[in-house]
């Protein structure tokens, strides 16, 4: 049995936060193999700035592209439109894989309201990883793993890792105010960044 991971997102740009989430999750997961897939269009939130989908795609190669085991895919960006997990779980599944799909706190607690829930938690295990400190949201968390267990039969597991809070909307922020990002991205990103004249 191949244990595959699952990483989306939109990338916008990838930042060392994705790839200590990464690590973390090929390590603890025992995966073979992980797949970090940026969207085409995401579904569940606006795309603040217009980057597009082949530079989202090429920042992640560079980003990724030293990590073994990680296969930066296409996939999505070449199927178009908005990007559901449940087409992208379809696509991957296979009965000698057993597929882990990485979330961050705000996607885990919303996967019931996803496309086809249900054959999201047949397809897969969902995996979270704390990106924020937010006590506020421990009894949040514990209930909607009872109510996923209650209802789709699978326990949410979680990553264990310090929260490094940090996002891509830091990151863009940072550049359009002019400040360095040097210490949030990969080198290899931040020159394709500044290379391309992106998010200024």
């Amino acid at each position: 049995m191949t244990r595959i991971g699952i990483y989306g997102g939109t990338f916008s740009p990838p930042h060392n936060g994705h790839l200590l989430a990464a690590k973390a999750f090929m390590e603890q997961m025992w995966l073979d193999l992980l797949y970090v897939i940026p969207t085409a269009i995401p579904p569940h939130k606006e795309m603040e700035v217009e980057v597009s989908a082949a530079d989202r795609l090429e920042m992640c190669r560079l980003a990724f592209g030293g990590m073994e085991g990680v296969y930066v895919s296409d996939m999505e960006i070449r199927r178009g439109g908005k990007s559901y997990t449940v087409d992208t779980l379809r696509e991957l599944s296979g009965e000698d894989r057993r597929l882990f799909l990485l979330c961050g706190t705000d996607m885990m607690l919303t996967l019931d309201g996803w496309r086809e829930p249900e054959e999201i938690f047949r397809l897969c295990y969902p995996i979270y990883i704390r990106r924020e400190n937010d006590r506020f949201l421990d009894a949040m968390i514990i209930q909607k793993i009872a109510l996923y267990q209650e209802k789709y039969g699978k326990v949410v597991r979680k990553l264990v890792t310090e929260p490094l809070e940090l996002s891509s909307n830091d990151v863009r922020k940072k550049l359009v105010n002019g400040e360095d990002i040097s210490n949030l991205v990969p080198p290899a990103v931040e020159k394709y960044i500044r290379d391309n004249h992106l998010y200024v």
